[in-house]
């Protein structure tokens, strides 16, 4: 399967922006002349400048790389104001809760919402250019207003999933010192309303002395708390509000958005995203990626509180003038044809979703595209984490009818959009393979000194010149975003952006990405630090160690599990504590209540001890390779207890 190639299909692609290799190789060459000139043309025609740029790239405090210096712009004027000159009457957003109840926005509608949002933030919460506002909302259209309405005044968002457990999101809420939280009392999931203002007011219990307000978007209708002076109905503060609201000019280097994400420390990072760089690309991805044109209906089935939700619902789409389809539910509710369904029904042109999610349907629904009349279709993608050939193949087959172009996109939270994929148009696909850097991207799998990797070997992937959708800067910790991004490889002396991935190059140039090279598990697409997890853990009474590593998972792609030591094993359960199941439950229940359900454990084993060396490192390395049924080829003669190794392969395989 491998080696097998798939071409474009030159019927779907007529004006294309890259319509062959030929011309995504002369667009390379372009950027390669004259890097800096390249982006600063395509600046100018996809922006809608309020002040031109006087300077393309300033480089003078790298890795703290500046663009488009000098140029003032408005995101929000970027999405949606723009559009009113020739699209106002077009869907912008449609809308499908989970009950199946639909609702559409035209670009006007759009525009009018996002202009009454802003006023209500300045007008009612006393919100202004920089402060931060956090949205822990559900999947419906009031999360795209909302952060366009922060867009729109310069303040700065930052969405957190609604998945997070109180805590996460205490965590996030501190390290942003932001001043107004906006929420849902609740919403639906598989038929069934959940709530989410709870999670909010557990969360500001303490600590969070910031937050002077709390804005309430009323969706599901359950009885809620509300405290008197903090808590603020949108539906009704909304009526009162006037739909002009001027756009506030924005220097391009000024942050637009904080997204939180782990790594491999216990503390979330605040990605910081810059105005100008990431809306350019974002656009311009929405174009070359997903040959978006004027009348296509785009699905993205990612959650607005991921990075995937906010380039490929929001921005993107919207900058790019298209109908963007958000989606409340889950892909398997009613039943495995949901998704088909709405592609038949709103004839979608281009489908963007995560393996996890191909692999659920493939599994729960074989049959089910055949049910559909899914001739719409044109562009498939997938997102958050290698697909494996079987998925690739049933998705190609059996969704795609073996005539669209699937794009497997590589990218991160702190990339801000896609950095290596196939264009649907021109790149011949080899499947569950992220193929070839776009245009303007400098992508290169190398040695930690600079030297490029042999070609089949696994080395780093990195990125060795900046690009205008990078991340800025960790909020707050510019040594953390230095030693993460630009500690571990160099080229030509100079510290290069290291993604945190292996990946290597085939004979033909085509990049393969392998997977996390650090302590950073991929669950269903999102990156989970271990060491987050392990702090959980530790909360247990009567935990004294941990080591949690990735576990292969049919669905997921990654599980994850956890090697524990107990301080106390009683002795009726000395030969079983392998299985018990009571405290792995409790386990998991921290983890729930620290983190969200998104990081439970898969699995546990219950260990004497851990494979460490004699100066106290666990040797992690060991531990995958135990889950994953390798032979231990690591030198083991250095561990304090070498022994120790057979014994953990003795409890996990018994």
């Amino acid at each position: 399967m491998s080696q097998d190639i798939f071409y474009p299909n030159r019927e779907l692609f007529k004006d294309s922006p890259i319509p062959n290799m030929e011309s995504y190789k002369r667009l390379v060459e372009e950027f390669e002349k004259d890097y800096e000139g390249t982006w600063a043309k395509f600046a100018k025609e996809k922006i809608d400048w309020f002040k031109p740029f006087d300077t393309i790239l300033d480089e003078s405090n790298a890795p703290f790389y500046k663009w488009f210096s000098g140029g003032e712009l408005n995101v929000a004027h970027q999405c949606v104001d723009r559009h009113l000159a020739t699209k106002k009457n077009k869907a912008a957003i449609i809308f499908e809760g989970d009950n199946g109840d639909q609702r559409i926005l035209t670009y006007r509608e759009l525009a009018y919402e996002v202009n009454k949002t802003a006023n209500m933030f300045k007008n009612e919460f006393g919100v202004k250019k920089g402060d931060r506002v956090v949205i822990y909302m559900p999947m419906i259209p009031e999360s795209a207003v909302v952060m366009l309405a922060c867009a729109k005044i310069g303040a700065i968002h930052s969405v957190v999933f609604g998945g997070f457990s109180a805590d996460a999101l205490r965590d996030r809420i501190i390290d942003a010192t932001a001043k107004l939280v906006v929420t849902a009392d609740g919403a639906f999931r598989k038929g069934k309303p959940y709530m989410l203002k709870p999670v909010v007011d557990k969360a500001l219990e303490s600590g969070c002395d910031s937050v002077e307000k709390v804005c309430v978007i009323e969706r599901n209708g359950e009885d809620i708390n509300w405290i008197a002076g903090r808590d603020y109905s949108y539906n009704e503060l909304i009526k009162y509000q006037s739909s002009k609201c001027k756009a506030e000019p924005m220097e391009a280097e000024e942050p637009l958005f904080l997204l939180y994400t782990s790594g491999s420390t216990g503390k979330p990072k605040g990605v910081q995203h810059s105005q100008a760089g990431y809306i350019l690309w974002a656009q311009m991805t929405m174009e070359w990626v997903f040959d978006i044109k004027d009348n296509d209906t785009y699905w993205c089935t990612a959650d607005i509180g991921w990075i995937t939700g906010h380039t490929y619902i929001v921005y993107g789409p919207l900058a790019s003038g298209a109908t963007t389809v958000m989606f409340e539910g889950v892909p398997t509710f009613p039943d495995a044809g949901r998704c088909w369904k709405m592609v038949e029904e709103y004839q979608i042109n281009q489908f963007y979703t995560a393996p996890t999610a191909i692999r659920l349907l493939h599994k729960m629904g074989e049959d089910e595209p055949s049910k559909y009349d899914l001739s719409s279709l044109r562009v498939l993608g997938t997102v958050g984490e290698p697909i494996d050939p079987p998925a690739w193949k049933w998705y190609y087959e059996a969704v795609g009818g073996s005539r669209c172009s699937i794009v497997d996109t590589y990218w991160q939270t702190e990339t801000g959009g896609h950095m290596i994929s196939p264009i649907p148009s021109a790149t011949p696909i080899k499947p569950a393979c992220a193929t070839f850097p776009l245009p303007g991207i400098i992508a290169e799998v190398i040695e930690q000194d600079g030297t490029p990797t042999p070609i089949g070997e696994k080395g780093f992937m990195c990125f060795t010149k900046p690009w205008p959708s990078m991340i800025r800067t960790i909020w707050n910790d510019p040594e953390r975003f230095k030693k993460s991004y630009f500690g571990d490889c160099k080229k030509d002396g100079k510290s290069v952006y290291f993604s945190g991935d292996g990946a290597m190059v085939d004979e033909d140039g085509y990049i393969t990405i392998t997977g996390r090279t650090d302590d950073v598990i991929n669950v269903s697409g999102h990156r989970i630090g271990t060491a987050e997890i392990e702090a959980s853990i530790k909360k247990h009474p009567n935990v004294a160690s941990v080591a949690v590593v990735g576990k292969p998972h049919d669905i997921k792609g990654e599980g994850i599990f956890a090697y524990i030591v107990l301080k106390q094993v009683p002795i009726s359960k000395a030969d079983e504590v392998a299985d018990d199941l009571e405290t792995m439950k409790e386990i998991n229940q921290i983890i729930k209540s620290d983190i969200g359900a998104i990081a439970l454990c898969d699995g546990m084993a219950f260990v004497p001890d851990l494979p460490k060396t004699r100066s106290g490192k666990i040797m992690r390395r060991i531990l995958r390779s135990i889950i994953k049924g390798e032979k231990i080829t690591q030198d083991i003669s250095t561990l304090e207890d070498p022994t120790i190794v057979s014994t953990i392969e003795n409890i996990v395989n018994q």
